[in-house]
């Protein structure tokens, strides 16, 4: 397995269509069988002519990609760099030999039904659920129902990957730019499904930090949360009949957390305030990795109660984290940490990686350039990576998949570990 990226800032999209595909082409010195093109939206009057030009400069079996308001990947000179609205694109061939390589394109109201048994879904994409496949996707935000489609991809593909991200920068006149083989679409989602010889990790990244304590979610509708207790017993011995403290509004506990705050915090949290859901509900010692992060998007004062950006039931855990630039690199780096412990004598090293970023995320909010990529490279050093920003990112959390905001989805790519096989006596 061989991956090879290259990215290029020249204003030409000819001349930077040739510039990525030398430099790809000559680091990869392989047949291509997969190729992932991310395009500046600054090209996007000319996204049309993308496809035509890459079919007469480059030969490769499968090729999909899209549009973005800035691109990720190497260049020669100044290694891996963030481009941000600025003219770029970054183009990842990839020799895969083993794995099955399946291209698809729908439209939203080509969805099945959200009761449809998984043979629906294996029927839409033409993809054997057997084949344990995982997928990378690209989505225009207006035309795709997201979550529609990876509620579905999770029901009929069981255990597997899910990645990607939604187009960023459309412009009013010509709509999204979503390239599949060598078709342009402006609506609808595409995506590669991959299986064989190819095993995906990924880092989620959603750059907050929990403050205060969890809670137990005690009365719940919908993604109101009406009444909340301290989680002061542990849920084995509440499943034995023991008792919780005393109920309260979330508003009421968010109220006593911030008499607790210094005077920086209080400011932070008046506008970056996010509820993290606990997504293993046995689980006792919390890490980053094991909430999903839902905005807070509505306080009603006269019931005390919260409304999150997402469904909540009662029994799940929640707790108030808030989001900041060290807040984003302290999360960050505590999961290269992880994913280093968890694999350091694991088989096979990463071979390449996709990094899906969120147009909240770049040098505005850091204050500098290139920190999510550059932080990656010193833990991944010399892989190949291609990734863009996006308008929500997807990857999966506690084993269910997402689309999520403000966050740093990495997908990481190896081949499979040898079979070892016993010597006969």
């Amino acid at each position: 397995m061989k991956w090879a990226s290259a990215l290029s800032t020249q204003p030409s999209l000819e001349a930077a269509l040739d510039e990525v595909i030398d430099a790809a082409q000559s680091a990869l010195d392989a047949e291509a069988n997969l190729g992932l093109i991310f395009v500046s939206t600054a090209f996007a009057s000319e996204f049309s002519r993308l496809l035509p030009l890459i079919e007469t400069k480059l030969k490769v079996v499968h090729l999909i990609g899209c549009g973005g308001n800035g691109v990720i990947g190497p260049t020669l000179k100044d290694g891996l760099v963030e481009v941000e609205e600025e003219p770029a694109l970054v183009l990842t061939l990839a020799h895969l030999p083993g794995v099955n390589i399946q291209t698809f394109h729908v439209y939203e109201d080509e969805l099945p039904d959200p009761d449809s048994a998984p043979n629906a879904w294996a029927e839409l994409l033409e993809i054997d659920p057997q084949d344990q496949p995982h997928f990378i996707l690209f989505a225009d935000p207006s035309t795709s129902k997201i979550n529609d489609l990876l509620q579905g991809l999770d029901y009929a593909y069981q255990g597997t990957v899910k990645l990607g991200g939604l187009t960023s920068g459309r412009t009013t006149w010509n709509g999204s730019g979503l390239f599949c083989e060598n078709q342009l679409y402006r609506e609808g989602t595409v995506g590669v499904a991959l299986s064989g010889n190819i095993v995906v990790e990924t880092i989620v990244a959603q750059g907050c930090r929990p403050i205060g304590q969890p809670y137990r979610v005690a009365e719940a509708e919908r993604n109101v949360v009406l009444q909340v207790e301290e989680q002061s017993v542990p849920a084995e011995m509440v499943a034995r009949g023991a008792r919780h403290a005393a109920l309260q509004t979330p508003l009421e506990a968010l109220q006593e957390l911030v008499h607790t705050m210094d005077a920086d915090e209080r400011e932070l949290a008046q506008y970056s305030l996010s509820v993290g859901i606990v997504r293993n509900e046995f689980k006792q010692d919390l890490e980053p990795g094991d909430f999903l992060i839902r905005n807070l998007i509505g306080v009603d004062p006269r019931i005390g109660a919260i409304a999150i950006g997402d469904r909540i039931r009662p029994g799940q855990r929640i707790q108030f984290h808030i989001r900041d630039a060290q807040a984003s690199a302290d999360d960050l780096e505590q999961l290269f940490q992880q994913y280093w412990h968890k694999h350091s004598k694991g088989d096979g090293q990463p071979i390449a990686a996709l990094l899906f970023d969120c147009l909240g995320r770049g040098e505005r909010f850091y204050g500098e350039p290139d920190f999510d990529s550059h932080l990656f490279s010193q833990y991944f050093q010399e892989i190949p990576v291609s990734g863009f920003f996006c308008n929500g990112e997807i990857g999966p959390i506690g084993g269910a998949t997402f689309l999520h905001g403000y966050t740093a989805a990495f997908g990481i790519f190896r081949s499979q570990a040898p079979s070892i096989v016993p010597e006969t006596l």
